[in-house]
């Protein structure tokens, strides 16, 4: 089953189904829990507002069939996704997995469809923030914003959005996001604090090393060969071409296409395709009835030896210690 759906299809399913399922409350009263529509999936969204202008969202959801979800143009709040797992993929306009985030700034965001892939659980956190927050948290002893965030405060003008690297410490606070410990009062001043380090680190990673999409230097046809070329890498995980052969399957010379990845995933195509290996790998080890075997042939080992240690250079545990269910350090 696959379904194709306009936002004001979605907005009429999950209101048609809250009025069988209204959503709950948590029992300290400071979580709206939502059910996904048995139409599209199944799974929850947690919901918190931390403070006037600030929500945060917990997602695990996993959807039946394949979905298109066809967003309409809109004013945009400034935004901040990390996945654990899952895909979104948003053609040339953006692509989000456990190995990219999301900032998405202020603005008029255009039109976009969003695909989500089925029987694939999408977990992490989604934060939203009123501009003038995001002025008011970041601004310089000065009072004005630094100028490196200025582009996420485009008023009326087109939206600006950004795909930083997660890193270990992404994944460990969004891991401690969904896994907070405590309630009432306590829990609140604990996710603020949790939820401002996240926006800190995807932050650091959007002025460091990231590149706006497809807003950058290059243009909008090769960013959708470069996206093309990291879809091609993600599909053939156990026996993926090389980057003669990959270049020449998009249509651009080698050197080209290893400077656009550089420019838009802040890596090598080579890069990664071995961090994207590490991340199912982790996955895949985390469900049951499987094996380090099984998952190093899956993500491209022929050698589980040559597996695990890719995997601990990578995570700082090995795939047995994720077995039994070791957080990657």
């Amino acid at each position: 089953m696959s379904l194709d759906l306009t936002a004001q299809d979605v907005d009429a399913i999950w209101m048609e189904a809250e009025q069988h399922c209204p959503p709950a409350t948590s029992s300290d009263r400071l979580e709206t829990i939502r059910t996904v529509p048995s139409q599209l999936g199944r799974g929850y969204i947690r919901e918190i507002e931390l403070c006037p202008g600030l929500e945060l969202a917990i997602f695990h959801e996993t959807y039946a069939g394949d979905l298109v979800f066809r967003d309409v143009e809109h004013p945009h709040l400034v935004q901040f996704m990390v996945h654990l797992s899952g895909v979104v993929d948003s053609g040339d306009f953006l692509y989000q997995d456990a190995t990219q985030s999301y900032i998405g700034g202020s603005g008029i965001q255009p039109a976009v469809a969003n695909f989500h892939r089925a029987n694939q659980p999408e977990v992490g956190v989604n934060i939203h923030l009123q501009p003038h927050l995001l002025h008011q948290f970041f601004a310089a002893p000065t009072g004005e914003l630094l100028p490196e965030l200025q582009p996420l405060l485009r008023g009326d003008d087109w939206q600006r959005v950004f795909s930083p690297r997660v890193t270990r410490e992404m994944r460990s606070v969004v891991q401690q996001i969904i896994d907070c410990p405590f309630v009432g009062t306590t829990k609140r001043l604990y996710l603020q604090g949790k939820v401002f380090e996240l926006m800190a680190l995807q932050l650091e990673g959007m002025l460091s090393h990231q590149s706006t999409a497809p807003t950058g230097s290059l243009k909008p046809d090769m960013v959708a060969r470069i996206h093309h070329a990291a879809e091609i890498l993600r599909s053939h995980l156990e026996s993926p071409p090389s980057q003669v052969d990959l270049a020449q399957q998009v249509g651009m010379g080698h050197c080209t296409l290893n400077k656009g990845f550089r420019e838009i995933f802040g890596m090598t195509p080579f890069a990664y395709l071995t961090r994207y290996r590490m991340e199912q790998a982790e996955r895949w080890l985390r469900q049951p009835g499987g094996s380090v075997a099984d998952v190093a042939n899956r993500v491209g080992y022929a050698n589980p030896a040559q597996f695990a240690a890719a995997f601990k250079r990578h995570f700082g545990m090995t795939p047995r210690d994720c077995m039994r269910g070791a957080i990657s350090r």
